[in-house]
């Protein structure tokens, strides 16, 4: 038989139920012949079911306890969830799953301690203890959401950031081309320039050759219409 699973909830010591090939009950009678233990019995199987453990080809039952508590107890189960706390390393600030892994236990002993002095007293807490649950539950959930929520984004953004270095990159890179053709633009334009003034100059150096030329043409023959009136 596999041991029970260590709990801060009190139960008492498991009970031969059935074998496989047979189906009847071995548990005792003793708790039916008290109606109001058995009552107690009833409701803290409701709250904590009953523990099932498998040895071989039977099959055990672990119930929680139905022992009243005293001061002693109360003392003890705060001893032993501080020793709890401690083995299992439970960080005393955050979130920490061990930590509230005792706590609930702890709860629950405290449910089914009250349980039995005070049965609504007890069902009045676990309703406390399943809407705390549910709370937490909602909230986890929110947070797993929102965490997973969180991931896609930073994915989302990894990728937008390579996208955006290679935009910039093959920006750049057009850049520097746009860059080597102004260069070059430039480069063409000076020289067309410098052969422009060339041309320029040449024909200027020409056409100021050709009036003195066109000049002294015309000197000449206003002489010779000179010497032809004096003649």
């Amino acid at each position: 038989m596999d041991p029970p699973a260590e709990s801060l909830v009190k139960y008492d010591h498991p009970f031969l139920v059935a074998k496989k090939t047979d189906q009847k009950s071995d548990k005792p009678n003793a708790a039916a012949a008290d109606s109001p233990r058995q009552g107690s019995r009833e409701i803290l199987n409701f709250i904590f079911p009953p523990r099932e453990l498998m040895k071989g080809n039977k099959l055990w039952v672990q119930q929680v306890s139905i022992a009243p508590c005293t001061i002693r107890d109360v003392i003890c189960l705060k001893e032993l969830l501080e020793t709890r706390l401690q083995q299992s390393l439970a960080m005393e600030v955050g979130l920490c799953p061990q930590r509230r892994r005792l706590y609930s236990q702890c709860f629950d002993e405290l449910i089914r301690q009250i349980t039995i002095n005070c049965t609504e007293k007890g069902l009045l807490l676990l309703r406390v203890r399943d809407d705390i649950q549910k709370t937490f539950a909602a909230y986890q959930k929110l947070f797993e959401s929102g965490y997973a929520f969180g991931i896609r984004k930073s994915l989302q953004a990894e990728v937008d950031k390579k996208d955006r270095s290679k935009t910039i990159s093959d920006l750049e890179e057009e850049n520097e081309e746009l860059k080597n053709e102004v260069k070059k633009m430039r480069a063409l334009n000076e020289t067309t320039e410098k052969r422009n003034n060339e041309s320029r100059r040449v024909r200027n150096k020409e056409r100021n050759e050709e009036i003195e030329l066109l000049k002294k043409s015309n000197k000449q023959l206003e002489k010779q219409l000179l010497q032809m009136i004096a003649a």
